[in-house]
């Protein structure tokens, strides 16, 4: 019975490896691009809520890009108790930055999407040919928009996403932060994302382009608007129409959001770790099962273990290793870490175990002073 867990262990990392859309790579990413010869008209929508700390930084690389087509910038400060409409009100530039204040959230959306809806709802937003939903925390190159645009009009995309690279200083974040990425893309290997063969939907919510059109046929973000994981909603919803959507690795984007200590990382992860579920105790089940065979077993099995045994378990256990160094790689981090990738799994898991708690509790996924008991009904 041993050896055949170790087995399992054992081909399931190599199904992985070969098999799984490449998930484990540092690609692909989109180059600068520096013609600027396209002048579609991008309408940029930023949804804020106490964003005082990094908004400054984030608009004023917005309102400094190096894009020769009508760029609007359109900032809804979501209720916000803090200065986020103050200091960007206070920015140079305002011709193209329009801000708007929020309306009180309305039961059956997400304060993230009711803020997105009512930026969609301005006029430069609904005479732009392309929507870039960003972050408040997001700070961009000056070329930043000219290469997504150059991506999605070359290339005929609806959706242009890509995963910013993320505030990597603090020891939590250090020794935490690059499996966020490496199980992110294990979840949606970029690859089966852009092939419309697949069902396979996914985006991250730091950089998304839209073409406009693709926005009218799903009606907005209407029929998403109670969920929490709304990037790879909004990326199902432009698939599932027939959207051609493309995502990977931002060099030109970078999260401004630090996570000082552990605890910041694992309410990250525990906010929506169980909506990712479904809200199934059957999926979390699954969940554990999953976790604990991929990442948990090949440890005991290797250093307890014997002969045969013991080999398909170190080499599961390498196969691992190996599969996080292009993450580590991209982060600065020593391969070393790869080691240790049992135990930061184990973190993950313990977050999306409370996650379902908390769920159960009734207290649900919370950010920005906001807690979502359950999705709303729709």
């Amino acid at each position: 019975m041993i050896i055949f867990l170790a087995a399992v262990c054992c081909t399931a990392w190599l199904y992985l490896i070969a098999f799984h859309g490449r998930f484990w790579s540092s690609g692909p990413v989109l180059r600068e691009d520096k013609t600027f010869f396209i002048n579609a008209k991008v309408a940029v929508v930023v949804p804020a809520r106490d964003e005082a700390e990094n908004i400054g930084r984030s608009l004023s690389s917005l309102l400094a890009q190096e894009y020769r087509g009508q760029l609007s910038i359109i900032l809804v400060d979501d209720n916000s108790t803090d200065s986020t409409a103050k200091i960007a009100a206070s920015l140079p530039n305002q011709g193209r930055l329009t801000i708007v204040s929020g309306q009180a959230l309305p039961a059956g959306w997400s304060g993230k999407l009711w803020a997105v809806h009512q930026g969609l709802m301005q006029p430069e937003a609904q005479n732009s040919d392309y929507i870039l939903l960003t972050d408040a925390d997001i700070e961009h190159a000056s070329t930043h928009v000219a290469t997504l645009v150059y991506e999605a009009e070359i290339n005929g995309q609806d959706l242009v996403s890509e995963m910013v690279r993320l505030h990597c200083s603090t020891p939590a974040e250090r020794a935490l932060i690059p499996a966020f990425i490496f199980f992110f893309q294990m979840l949606y290997p970029f690859a089966w994302v852009a092939d419309p063969g697949r069902a396979v939907a996914g985006a991250a919510g730091g950089t998304m382009l839209i073409r406009r059109t693709a926005l009218e046929r799903i009606d907005g973000v209407h029929r998403i608007r109670h969920h929490l994981i709304d990037d790879c909603a909004l990326a199902l919803q432009i698939k599932s129409s027939g959207g051609k959507t493309w995502l990977g690795h931002a060099e030109l984007a970078r999260s401004l959001r630090v996570y000082a200590d552990w605890r910041e990382v694992w309410n990250m992860i525990a906010r929506t770790a169980y909506v990712q579920l479904g809200h199934s105790p059957f999926m979390l089940l699954g969940c554990v099962a999953g976790m604990g065979l991929l990442y948990m077993a090949p440890v005991p099995l290797t250093l307890f273990g014997h002969g045969l045994t013991r080999a398909l378990a170190a080499a599961a256990w390498l196969m691992m290793a190996i599969a996080f160094q292009p993450t580590l790689r991209r982060y600065g981090r020593s391969p070393l870490w790869g080691a240790l990738l049992p135990g930061i799994a184990m973190f993950y898991l313990g977050a999306t175990v409370a996650s379902a708690f908390h769920h159960h509790m009734g207290r649900g996924g919370g950010w920005k002073n906001r807690t979502y008991p359950e999705a709303p009904s729709k």
